[in-house]
């Protein structure tokens, strides 16, 4: 349902002058260089070229490149997190503490809740450091510095050399290059990244810190506020933010968790605005975009749709109907499963925005306009004609040749490998080192025992059922697994039956069969338990899958990166940023609202005042739910410096950011480099932004920074939280 804008904004002759002005530049920018306007783009920090530093001055940003990237002074770098290899995350305390998403960290979340002790439903305030909760399993990570490697790469390659034999001589120089900086500083990762689609790579050195601790989650009604039925969506009201604290050693160097540890000192730390913003205001995000695919070509962008975006669609909504029906019923099932429903619906929803956009938005249609211009610049250029020659021949014959098969392989990972729990269990157990170090055995064998904590045994047979039911209907029948045969021949095709055997029959239900094979219990053949023998059935179908995709496969990459490298050579004068690969990014824009549709025009900010509509709109679902005690403390409408100049609470605001998954917890920073909110979500109308950024029509939703702290002081009660922030009025 489309909702009209809160209220028409309320210019000042000076606001209205910057909005012009802010349009001029953008004009002139966008006729005299980019694809990629100043609003578009996930720019490497490192490798900002003198057109993309000029709009981020003449837009109105007061630092510098070099206050920005910095590998010998500390700089804003040193306060981005990737936030547990997933989500990004901002340093805004001198003792660590980190700010993301309440969604990044809710599963740090969701594990540490009971029955007794919900911070799901009731949220989490420590209020001395000794009441801060560690997560084994959860790091942030730093970048330290990135270089340019391409050269050091490409003097190893030859013409010659097929697809394999070029990435098997990639994987090898990545390899040492990778070895040699952690040989000499043990406390570093290093990565070499691929750039450009396989025509550029940077070694990206980092350091990670593994002791993080949740310090404060507000209640779900406030940082999932409208769950499924708002997520992607504008306006929200949605609290969406966490606070985790960084712990080192006494020599601030990264361990492992123990009680010995303290708190993390940054060289680097973001102070937060309460001064508020307007429309037209800058707005920058930095951040680990996850993956997005603007240099891919019409193929890819069809393949997406038809293949990984249906498999989603199709078999998430059928494994979440069956979760979703049994959380409504129990406050256990709900806490044991809310995060991974959070997690799985979070891209079901995408992929459904995603197909719908590329259509509404005619992405493929653009693309192929666009591919048309490729195919005469190719024809007009006389040094590139023989190697662009068979380009788009080779392109589209290799997709179709894959199209069945790619299918099913989306189809058999989202129905085998992604959703019954017994069988990622048994994946895993069949897969597990027992003979590597034994502290890595030790924590994987908890992370395994985790998981059975979390698992209803009941319910997963359920979801087994529906998928060896549901994949069928979507697959030819060459790519079932061999498993099929076996049902149909001895359970007279009766899912329901082989799978009562299975749960009954199998040691994978329980820690059980992990203990035998501990123990070594000579009466236990691991090959011969029915979950195991499922396990090895299933990769041996995905194995074969994969290697009957092998060579068109191989075309694609080969000529997808040979496409990427013709579109950057066609717009030669024009600044390029690379695809999003989860490094560090930053993006330039200002606050701004959005059209959406005739008639429709969607406000900057949202307020309190959106919360009470909500709720009394949704009167019964769960998902727009507020403690009595919260909708209390807002109707008092006391907010303090918190408030805005109509007296109001702003709760979000949406900016022009260019923006991803793993965006997701990305700081939002005004001219100063101050703190004004956290990212965490796009825009519904948007959401094909993945293949083509839409600039009247894209937004970055950001929590606002004054709504977490006035949650923090009156609802969670953590002063001591706020005392350690920088807040500047």
């Amino acid at each position: 349902m489309a909702h009209s804008k809160n209220r028409s904004p309320e210019f000042t002759i000076n606001d209205q002058q910057k909005m012009n002005v802010r349009t001029i530049i953008y004009l002139l920018l966008l006729f005299f260089s980019l694809p990629a306007r100043s609003d578009e783009g996930m720019w490497m920090i490192n490798n900002l070229d003198k057109k993309t530093r000029s709009a981020m001055k003449e837009l109105g940003l007061q630092l510098s490149a070099n206050q920005i990237y910095h590998t010998k002074k500390s700089s804003l770098k040193d306060a981005i997190v990737n936030f547990g290899g997933f989500c990004s995350g901002v340093v805004v305390s001198e003792e660590g503490l980190v700010f993301t998403n309440h969604h990044c960290g809710f599963s740090a979340i969701q594990q540490h809740s009971t029955p007794e002790h919900n911070y799901i439903q009731d949220g989490f305030v420590a209020s001395t450091r000794q009441e801060e909760l560690p997560n084994p399993d959860l790091y942030v990570r730093f970048l330290v510095s990135s270089e340019e490697v391409t050269h050091k790469i490409n003097k190893t390659l030859k013409a010659e050399m097929d697809e394999p034999e070029r990435a098997s001589v990639i994987d090898s120089v990545c390899f040492v290059l990778q070895e040699e900086v952690m040989d000499k500083d043990t406390t570093l990762v290093a990565i070499v990244d691929s750039y450009y689609g396989g025509n550029a790579y940077y070694l990206n050195i980092y350091r990670d810190y593994n002791d993080v601790r949740l310090v404060y989650a507000p209640p779900s009604s406030v940082g999932k506020f409208g769950w499924d039925t708002d997520n992607w969506e504008w306006p929200r009201h949605t609290g969406d933010f966490a606070i985790f604290r960084i712990y080192s050693t006494p020599g601030n160097e990264p361990a492992d968790y123990s009680p010995e540890n303290v708190p993390y000192h940054p060289p680097y730390v973001v102070p937060l605005s309460i001064a508020g913003y307007q429309e037209g205001d800058f707005s920058m995000t930095i951040g680990y975009p996850g993956e997005t695919e603007r240099y891919f070509s019409s193929y890819a962008i069809e393949e997406r749709m038809n293949t990984l975006n249906e498999a989603l669609v199709h078999i998430r909504g059928v494994k979440q109907a069956i979760w979703k029906r049994e959380m409504d019923k129990s406050s256990e099932v709900h806490i044991k499963y809310a995060s991974k429903y959070d997690e799985s619906s979070n891209y079901w929803k995408n992929s459904i925005g995603m197909n719908r956009s590329i259509e509404k938005l005619h992405v493929l249609e653009r693309k192929q306009d666009m591919e048309a211009h490729l195919r005469n610049w190719i024809r007009q250029q006389p040094t590139h004609k023989n190697e662009y020659l068979r380009l788009f021949t080779e392109l589209e014959l290799a997709y179709r040749n894959r199209e069945a098969g790619k299918r099913a392989i989306a189809y058999f990972m989202e129905a085998f490998l992604n959703s019954s729990e017994l069988v990622q269990l048994s994946l895993e157990i069949l897969n597990f080192d027992f003979e590597d170090e034994p502290h890595l055995v030790e924590m994987r064998l908890k992370q395994i025992l985790e998981k059975y904590d979390n698992l209803d045994l009941a319910i997963d047979k359920e979801v087994f059922i529906a998928m060896l039911e549901e994949y069928p209907k979507h697959v030819e029948e060459e790519f079932y697994p061999f498993i099929y045969t076996t049902i149909e021949k001895e359970y007279d095709n009766n899912y329901r039956a082989y799978a009562e055997e299975l749960f009954s029959s199998t040691k994978m239900t329980t820690p059980e069969g992990l203990r035998l094979i501990l123990e070594n219990d000579t009466t236990f053949q691991l090959f011969e338990d029915p979950g195991i023998s499922l396990a090895l059935d299933l990769l041996i179908a995905f194995y074969d899958m994969n290697q009957s995709l092998k060579e068109p496969s191989e075309k694609i990459e080969h000529y997808e990166r040979l496409y990427n490298q013709a579109i950057r050579e066609m717009y030669s004068d024009r600044s390029h940023y690379p695809d999003a690969n989860f490094s560090m990014r930053l993006s330039l824009g200002w606050v701004s609202g959005y059209s959406p549709a005739d008639g429709i025009d969607y406000n900057y900010f949202t307020t309190t005042e959106g919360i009470f509509e909500k709720v009394l709109r949704h009167q019964g679902d769960p998902d727009f739910y507020v403690q009595p005690e919260l909708l209390s403390l807002l109707e008092k409408a006391e907010f303090g410096p918190y408030q805005d100049k109509e007296g109001e609470l702003r709760v979000c605001f949406i900016t022009n950011n260019d923006i991803t998954g793993g965006n997701s917890g990305s700081p939002v920073f005004n001219s100063k480099g101050e703190l004004t909110g956290l990212a965490f979500d796009g825009n519904w109308e948007a959401m094909s932004s993945d293949f083509a950024y839409e600039p009247t029509l894209q937004r970055c939703i950001a929590v606002d920074v004054r709504y977490m702290l006035f949650m923090m002081e009156h609802y969670g009660k953590a002063a001591s939280i706020l005392k350690e922030l920088k807040i500047n009025q």
